[in-house]
């Protein structure tokens, strides 16, 4: 425990050999910590998330904490951040983040098929906008995607020409990308 702290003060100091050193000697306690705050997460390890945060406190030079206790509470708030941000990336790649809108081409039963739901959700959501900016455009992402139909079907049915539902289907899927980013 003296170790621990004579160490965290040649570290306060700018000392990187004692801040490496009090990393290795509390290295095991740093893993546990980070295994109960992944709790089973198999898209991150408690090993990387360890060394994730000792390169976070590491970057600025100095590892400015007063004593082991201080340490760990460093610790634990650069080790939820960083499982924050992992989190956040994630949830953000739910939203639509990765979409790509020429998936808009297949079908919805597509998408359901493939469990992409927060796809179907977040498309659902932007639907709705523009149903309320243009409800012919709405209706025209609903014929094309949940009916299945081809814009020549379409044009039949409506007496439209198919070039100008083609014009319709581009800002439709331009509304719908833009809409999807910004949620």
């Amino acid at each position: 425990m003296a170790e621990i702290t004579e160490l965290i003060g040649k570290a306060r100091g700018g000392d990187q050999d004692a801040a490496a050193r009090v990393f290795s000697l509390l290295y095991d306690e740093l893993h546990r910590l980070a295994a109960g705050q992944l709790r089973g997460d198999a898209a991150m390890r408690a090993t990387s998330l360890v060394h994730e945060a000792y390169l976070k406190l590491a970057h600025h030079g100095a590892l400015a904490v007063n004593d082991r206790g201080h340490f760990f509470a460093v610790a634990a708030r650069a080790m939820r951040q960083i499982v924050v941000d992992h989190v956040r990336a994630r949830a953000a790649l739910r939203r639509g983040g990765d979409l790509q809108f020429a998936a808009l081409e297949t079908t919805a039963l597509h998408l359901a098929a493939q469990h992409r739901d927060d796809d179907l959700l977040a498309l659902d959501e932007a639907l709705v906008r523009l149903g309320e900016v243009d409800a012919p455009l709405a209706a025209l992402v609903e014929m094309r995607f949940y009916a299945g139909l081809e814009l020549a079907d379409i044009a039949v049915q409506q007496g439209r020409s198919e070039r100008s539902l083609k014009r319709d289907w581009r800002r439709a899927r331009a509304f719908l990308q833009r809409t999807m980013t910004e949620a």
